[in-house]
């Protein structure tokens, strides 16, 4: 396992400073040009040079004729050209001294024994010159801390910390929104279509030593190198949790793997044994994944599984607990200094108890500052998880009511809203204890992207906020169960 990221060979690969282009043109709805315009929409810095047999600027852009015109050799080379054309293409960015590619162009092993024996060609000429490539049938990389997307779809949202190594192009392009609607986004991802050179292996190395992930996701089809792949995940995971999805455990999944990607996948209970060897944590679907993994980028690692409920509603507060049962989490009871402190602020028509069912309080404002403070500042309490229903026309209706206009009482509302999103953000760092919330309205209204927006993660629905928090007590177990074993190994 490396160290430093820069002794990956990967480093360059997606940390470029200079880019060579093959198959992209003027065309505007070619896969290489709109993979080009990605590029140069994120703002990418380095520089570019497009190959192109007639066109004389490409995007704009000054194009090359070949390879071999270029005025340097460039870090990477994107290869998005027709079939027969890759192996050639490959050589020639050998002899001009290319160590890393990324080759995005499908035909090859995923359509059988012909596709494999070009596949193995074209292996043979990345081996020869020394160069790392990602692919065949892949689509492509993206690193947003260094602003390069090297897919057919436009990056959206920030950088975020979820380190991505996918066998599905799909679930690298179509999760830039997904992401940025709960406010994270990927730190480095990769799709290694393939995996005909990186594989899934290689990428768990480099985002292992990535400064900006602080988790890592995977889809998975299929692991070749299973020794390798537990040793080195265990030695990750010390660090940094890794969550995966596998899907080629049913007929079916494993049918639709080999024509995918050519991947043969096993049984499901054979991957799961891996999983548990390795400490990685299995995710049953894309949400779940990417539940955890949101999860792990912006809360503290719970102490236990003692799980506080806070509700002002009292059929999403049972959901809740009941979720976090079948989820092994424990609903304890509150210590009898913690049910004094709340018996400030629920009025007698709530419950004391866990779930802490407000039911309604003269001073709305307690529901999110001294309510939860007093449950995280419990001992026994390890995590809070608190139902929201929070819109801001709750908010500005009892402003109208005293007199504000629409205007002013929709502006006082959003900047109290934010006021409180930024009191629960303070209670989880003084606390040092996760703190959750979920809501059944839309996640794009203010309060939850304001909680998102200060770390506080928020789910559509209790189930799915409870597996979360249960992923993350369960890679606590793992990381334990490790580190034990590793210094009993001495």
């Amino acid at each position: 396992m490396i160290e430093k990221i820069e002794e990956s060979p990967l480093f360059k690969m997606v940390n470029p400073e200079s880019i060579a282009f093959f198959g992209a043109s003027n065309n505007f709805a070619a896969m290489g040009t709109n993979m080009l315009s990605s590029l140069m929409a994120l703002g990418f810095p380095g520089r570019i040079y497009p190959v192109h047999p007639k066109e004389e600027t490409v995007r704009g852009l000054a194009a090359y004729k070949s390879v071999a015109d270029l005025p340097e050799a460039p870090d990477l080379a994107v290869i998005v050209l027709p079939t027969r054309l890759v192996i050639q293409t490959m050589e020639e960015c050998g002899k001009k001294g290319v160590k890393t590619a990324i080759v995005i162009t499908a035909g090859f092993r995923e359509k059988g024994e012909e596709g494999a024996a070009e596949e193995k060609k074209l292996w043979d000429v990345a081996r020869k010159y020394g160069i790392r490539f990602l692919g065949p049938n892949c689509i492509g990389a993206t690193n947003l801390h260094a602003k390069l997307n090297t897919t057919f779809m436009r990056a959206e949202g920030s950088p975020g910390g979820i380190g991505f190594a996918s066998q599905s192009g799909s679930f690298v392009t179509q999760m830039f929104n997904y992401l940025a609607r709960f406010g994270t986004g990927f730190s480095t991802a990769f799709s290694v279509g393939n995996a005909a050179d990186v594989d899934l292996i290689d990428c768990i190395e480099y985002l292992g030593a990535c400064p900006h992930t602080k988790v890592i996701g995977m889809y998975v089809e299929g692991i070749r190198r299973g020794r390798e792949f537990v040793a080195l995940c265990r030695e990750v995971v010390r660090k940094k949790p890794i969550v995966a999805l596998y899907v080629g455990g049913s007929k079916t999944g494993r049918r639709a793997s080999l024509s995918h990607t050519g991947t043969l996948a096993g049984p499901d209970k054979l991957y799961d044994g891996i999983f548990r060897q390795a400490g990685v944590l299995r995710a049953r679907s894309v949400d779940e994944m990417f539940d955890i993994c949101r999860a792990f980028c912006s809360l503290p690692l719970p102490a236990g599984n003692a799980i506080a409920i806070q509700t002002h509603s009292g059929g999403p507060g049972t959901v809740a607990a009941d979720a976090c049962g079948r989820a092994g989490l424990s609903v304890p009871d509150f210590s009898a200094q913690t049910a004094e402190r709340l018996s400030e602020f629920v009025p007698s028509t709530g419950s004391l108890a866990n779930p802490v069912d407000i039911t309604y309080s003269k001073n709305p404002e307690s529901f999110f500052s001294a309510i939860p403070e007093a449950l995280l500042a419990d001992p026994g309490i390890h995590m809070l998880l608190v139902y929201y229903l929070v819109p801001n026309a709750m908010v500005e209706s009892p402003l109208r009511r005293m007199g504000l206009s629409d205007g002013d009482a929709a502006e006082a509302a959003r900047s109290w809203l934010d006021n409180q999103a930024g009191a629960i953000a303070a209670l989880m760092e003084k606390s040092k204890k996760p703190v959750a919330g979920f809501t059944f309205r839309g996640i794009m209204e203010q309060f939850p992207q304001a909680l998102m927006a200060r770390g506080i993660p928020v789910f559509p629905g209790p189930e799915r906020a409870v597996a979360a928090l249960a992923g993350m007590v369960r890679y606590r177990r793992f990381r334990e169960r490790i580190e034990l074993a590793a210094r009993a190994r001495g």
